[in-house]
């Protein structure tokens, strides 16, 4: 999960103290749902909650959207409609049985047209005990304005080039990392092969672009778990013993790299040229290494 303001919402909801609606602003709606899921299974679980709980038959049920307190909302077509917004209502008009409460979550909220905002916000207005809404959005501007005012706003952020890993533990048995460390000598320690590595490795081995993104990915992971430990927070890099020769790098070089990292990443889901890319990259880094 993504470091956010949700985590937040579980102690809020053992205390009593939760909203009865949020509006979720995120650059990534399907992670922002995924993780949503998360928060309201701990909510609910009838054990102590743990990813991918096995034990508890709430936690199934969310998984399999099958919780009669639990609705999701999306768009039909372009858009959210009215009909949907009445059926969701029709679902809500009594107590939850399995749950202490009724959540709802409106995904991509600023598809709502007109007459499904307005049917929404006769649910809002005159809020009900035990039902808790949520609507996600990338977009809060096309939010309508009736409907914001009437939720608390929250920020859920991701990196952009975030790995799809859940924690650095897993990043070791990532089958790119090998590579990855090897790059990472490559630049750091042998410099002038750099470009011959691009050839002979990464376009020889991985010619398929989301192979080389995602060598990409765990070079910036390791990246940030050195310049972690490098400002004294939270690190794994302890994890990445094999690659002590990059504490010798300052704070100032680590986010030059880490930039020109993102910058490559953002790059490669053009359709530059691969061979070009990688090159640029490397004489780039090698500019900040003399």
């Amino acid at each position: 999960m993504a470091v956010s303001n949700l985590d937040k919402l579980v102690k809020y909801y053992h205390e009593n103290k939760i909203a009865h609606v949020y509006l979720l602003e995120t650059n990534n709606i399907d992670n922002c749902m995924e993780d949503l899921k998360k928060i309201i299974k701990k909510f609910f679980c009838q054990t102590n909650y743990k990813d991918d709980c096995q034990e508890c038959n709430i936690c199934n049920l969310i998984n399999q959207n099958y919780l009669p307190s639990f609705k999701i909302i999306e768009p039909l077509g372009n858009t959210i409609k009215k009909e949907q917004i009445l059926e969701l209502k029709k679902n809500f008009s009594s107590l939850p049985i399995y749950t202490k409460d009724n959540i709802y979550v409106i995904k991509n909220a600023e598809k709502m047209t007109a007459s499904s905002a307005n049917t929404m916000l006769k649910f809002l207005e005159e809020p009900e005990e035990h039902i808790i809404g949520f609507f996600i959005t990338n977009n809060l501007n096309n939010v309508i304005p009736t409907i914001k005012s009437r939720c608390e706003i929250l920020k859920v952020k991701y990196n952009k080039h975030e790995l799809d890993v859940d924690s650095v533990d897993d990043l070791l048995n990532n089958e790119f990392l090998k590579i990855a460390k090897e790059y990472i000598y490559k630049l750091e320690v042998e410099k002038k092969d750099s470009i011959m590595y691009n050839r002979s490795v990464l376009l020889n081995k991985l010619s398929e672009r989301e192979s080389i993104k995602k060598i990409f990915q765990i070079i910036i992971i390791i990246y940030n778990e050195l310049l972690n430990k490098k400002l004294n927070l939270v690190n794994k890099f302890e994890k990445f013993s094999d690659l002590d020769y990059l504490l010798k790098l300052d704070v100032q070089n680590i986010l030059f790299k880490i930039k020109i990292l993102n910058n490559f990443l953002d790059d490669i889901n053009s359709n530059v040229n691969l061979e070009l890319l990688l090159d640029k990259f490397v004489i780039e880094l090698s500019d900040k290494n003399e």
